[in-house]
């Protein structure tokens, strides 16, 4: 795998996403799974790796970790549809998502935050489920009843280990 400086833990796979990889729900075989956040793709990478015959979407802002998603799949052998979010809200495929896992950005505060989950969990199919690993002192718990109160989803605590949370979301 590349990392470069300029993308979110850029040395090393951060604690948050090693436990989303390690504890999440087990993935469908197939369907339209989406990394929101992708950084240099280690989630995007897992889910193609696992499911290869599922279509699997890296949607990052940062033009430097696209990039960086595009070369570790390329060097896994994989193709994934990396992303800027204005590109991949217009493709006509991610209308409705199967999964959606991300270590959300919280750092960008928390109106730009709920805009962004606003605009992307609405997109679950009704069977979909997204999983966010969020830090406790980061808001984990508050964050999980505003998807509740305000998207009116289903947002339940599926696992908690070393200061993270995994808030699994679905329709029902």
């Amino acid at each position: 795998m590349v990392s470069d400086a300029g993308v979110f833990s850029p040395d090393r796979l951060d604690r948050g996403t090693a436990q989303l990889l390690r504890s999440a729900p087990e993935l469908p075989q197939r369907g339209t799974f989406v990394d929101l956040g992708c950084g240099w793709g280690p989630i995007a990478l897992h889910m193609a790796l696992t499911r290869p015959q599922a279509a699997v979407w890296a949607v990052d802002v940062n033009e430097r970790a696209r990039a960086l998603t595009a070369e570790n799949a390329r060097r896994c052998g994989l193709e994934l549809m990396v992303a800027s979010p204005a590109h991949a809200l217009a493709d006509p495929c991610l209308q409705t998502i199967d999964v959606l896992w991300s270590n959300p950005p919280i750092r960008i505060g928390k109106a730009a935050l709920h805009e962004l989950l606003a605009t992307w969990l609405v997109r679950l199919a009704p069977t979909g489920e997204a999983v966010l690993v969020v830090a406790k002192n980061l808001g984990a718990d508050s964050l999980s009843r505003w998807i509740h109160r305000e998207l009116g989803l289903i947002c339940t605590k599926w696992h908690s280990r070393k200061g993270y949370r995994l808030l699994r979301i679905t329709r029902t």
